[in-house]
């Protein structure tokens, strides 16, 4: 009698496989704020909320709160 030499897989069982994750948000709906400063840069860095963003702004110093999307990179 003779060994297999292989790896066999038993009839009728199947190897699951992970279904791929689906991102079910629109990026064109994802909108960033964001503080423009006085001089023409966006703040380094993130805000969760525009009250949040206003609260940090320096509007007498030319800042200014601004909503983004970062897939189009357009103001909305």
């Amino acid at each position: 009698m003779s060994t297999p030499t292989g790896t066999a897989v038993a009839e009728g069982t199947t190897t699951p496989t992970a279904a791929p994750a689906v991102d079910l948000d629109d990026p064109r709906e994802q909108i960033e704020v964001g503080v423009l400063l006085a001089n023409g840069r966006l703040a380094g860095r993130r805000f969760g909320s525009r009250a949040e963003a206003e609260a940090w702004a320096r509007p007498d110093e030319g800042d200014q709160v601004v909503e983004y999307n970062l897939v189009c990179e357009c103001s909305v």
